[in-house]
């Protein structure tokens, strides 16, 4: 009696590497994860089981929604995003979304499930090597063995996510460390040291020449960033803004940081931006670029790039510091401490006679270009105009996630953003999917805000499966399908650049209004002008889940447009 009371009270002072993992996520503040179960994970799954209370586990229908999941719940959160998937197949289709969130700057924790350890090398049945695939596309990996590593590992993975410029991270757990007994542990968050590279460079020391220089200026221009939205320091731009009194432009993922009707709000940079920010950028004398990398979708043809201004670059990121145009000043730092230093040092001004050359432009875009997008002649509908009449039934308050395609140009064109942090979409690598999974996340993100889902028919088709998501969940996502029977942005540049010869671009469409109505999602199709925005209304009014399928015109094309390897001031209307 008393051996078998000795070791029951052995038993109860030690866990399995898998409920350390879960005491390690809780004390890091998960209250919600996406994933997928599989043989080489189930002792994680099993662990969930004694945390339901605590933690939040959503059953995508694919492990790249996972991925896209967490990506949405980053943004939505500011906090890392947190994805499970077994070993081989599980883990490989996390890559994508993986990689999405490298080049996006997305905090992301994914934990992988492996093969036992003496297994590892000998191609056993769902054995790959994810620490091979993912060097690449993600800020730091590591494989764990032992389950005694796995609170520490937890805590590096989850440091590293979050800290400089923010990033993925994997950690692959081996079947065995999963399962293999431990001590129960005391979690400590991690404490970086300097060898090992993870530590934050921070240089504020060019402030004061950066004011003179921004102080000095005839023609300044700012340009907003992901890296404001990452650093939340939307209020600081703001001050900043009209303090300065300079124009302000923002990049793709800079969208919502700036109110769209601010008046000094002068549009979107890049290929598919506004008129009047890509033609003035090469008049500029002196460019503040904030939390932004100078992407060539930004830039177009480098060499003849603003080639009159001098720049401050304010960045986290060191390495993108002179990597595309080089700073007269560069500031190392996150944009909220950035401009923490900065502010006191600027005047205040007012640029009356260099704002007015952006009104300018941007009569010339409306006249020729805007006016016709939303207050369309043809009898059917456009992308445009159905965005533009989304912005103005929700007010510019939605969450506006966008796939990748015509219809992700439009909604940042024609979508008015009232609210901070309103706009998430696939940036650097452009994935079509993304959208709906990534939606799913950021609906439980702030699951008092609406997210509405904004696709293409094409990138729709990649990861609908995840309406079973919504289905399970009883989500209350709206999504809407711009539907053109075409790969559009494709088929644009084909008609444009290639001659008209349409190639692998047409679409041949189930009937999605159906498939909808199978996952029980309210659902509704329009194809006519008349019926569009009594359809947007009920779609925003609906408390639940909600499909709209508009029928757009097949073959119209999104301008302005920069075409591939032209300066920006070559940028074209039509």
């Amino acid at each position: 009696m008393t051996d078998a009371n000795t070791s029951a009270e052995i038993r109860s002072e030690e866990i399995s590497g898998a409920d350390a993992l879960m005491q390690a996520l809780i004390a890091e503040g998960v209250d919600t994860i996406f994933g997928y179960p599989g043989g080489a994970i189930m002792p994680v799954y099993d662990a969930l089981v004694g945390v339901e209370d605590r933690v939040n586990h959503i059953l995508v229908r694919h492990e790249q929604g996972a991925s896209h999941a967490a990506e949405g719940y980053a943004r939505m959160q500011g906090k890392p995003g947190v994805c499970f998937a077994t070993s081989g197949p599980g883990a490989t289709n996390l890559v994508t979304g993986i990689a999405d969130a490298m080049l996006d700057s997305i905090p992301m924790v994914c934990i992988t499930g492996q093969v036992f350890s003496p297994l590892l090398g000998t191609d056993a049945f769902q054995e790959t090597d994810v620490i091979g695939v993912t060097i690449p596309i993600t800020k730091w990996n590591y494989q764990v063995t032992r389950a005694e590593e796995i609170p520490e590992i937890i805590a590096k993975a989850f440091y590293i996510a979050k800290s400089g410029r923010p990033g993925p991270v994997l950690v692959d757990i081996t079947k065995d460390a999963q399962v293999n007994k431990i001590p129960v542990p005391e979690y400590k968050p991690y404490e970086p040291t300097y060898d090992l590279h993870v530590t934050r460079y921070k240089d504020l020391s060019g402030v004061e020449k950066a004011a003179e220089l921004i102080n000095n200026a005839k023609r300044p221009f700012l340009f907003v960033g992901h890296g404001i939205r990452l650093a939340k320091a939307e209020k600081e731009i703001l001050e900043f803004v009209e303090k300065s009194g300079i124009p302000v432009a923002s990049t793709l993922h800079g969208l919502s940081t700036i109110p769209t009707a601010h008046d000094l709000y002068v549009g979107m940079l890049g290929m598919h931006g506004n008129y009047a920010p890509n033609i003035l950028t090469n008049e500029a004398d002196v460019i503040i670029a904030i939390g932004m990398r100078f992407d060539d979708r930004v830039t177009g043809r480098v060499d003849k790039y603003a080639p009159n201004a001098k720049i401050v670059h304010v960045e986290v990121d060191p390495a993108e510091i002179h990597k595309v145009k080089r700073a007269e000043v560069a500031l190392i730092a996150d944009a909220k401490e950035a401009l923490t230093e900065l502010l006191p040092h600027i005047k205040e001004r007012s640029h009356d006679e260099w704002l007015a050359h952006f009104h300018e432009k941007r009569q010339m875009e409306i006249d020729q270009v805007i006016h016709r997008d939303t207050r369309p002649e043809k009898d059917g509908i456009l992308m445009s105009e159905a965005i533009y009449q989304l912005s103005e039934v929700t007010a510019g308050e939605a969450v506006v996630v966008a796939d990748v395609g015509q219809h992700q140009m439009m909604a940042a064109r024609y979508y008015e953003f009232s609210r901070p942090n309103s706009f998430l979409t696939s940036g650097g690598l452009g994935t079509m999917g993304y959208a709906l999974p990534a939606g799913i996340g950021a609906k439980f993100g702030a699951p008092d805000r609406e997210v509405i889902v904004v696709c293409g028919d094409g990138g729709f088709q990649m990861t609908f499966q995840e309406l079973g998501t919504i289905m399970q969940e009883n989500l209350k996502v709206k999504t809407i399908v711009l539907n053109n029977s075409f790969l559009g942005m494709v088929r644009q540049w084909q008609q444009l650049f290639f001659d008209k010869r349409y190639s692998g671009v047409n679409m041949q469409n189930p009937d999605f209004v159906a498939i909808c109505e199978g996952f029980g999602i309210k659902s509704k199709r329009v194809s006519c002008r008349t019926e569009l925005r009594a359809a947007l209304e009920e779609m925003h009014a609906f408390d639940g889940a909600y499909f709209l399928e508009v029928v757009v015109e097949k073959e119209t094309n999104v301008f302005p447009m920069i075409p591939a390897g032209a300066a920006v001031n070559e940028v074209r209307l039509s």
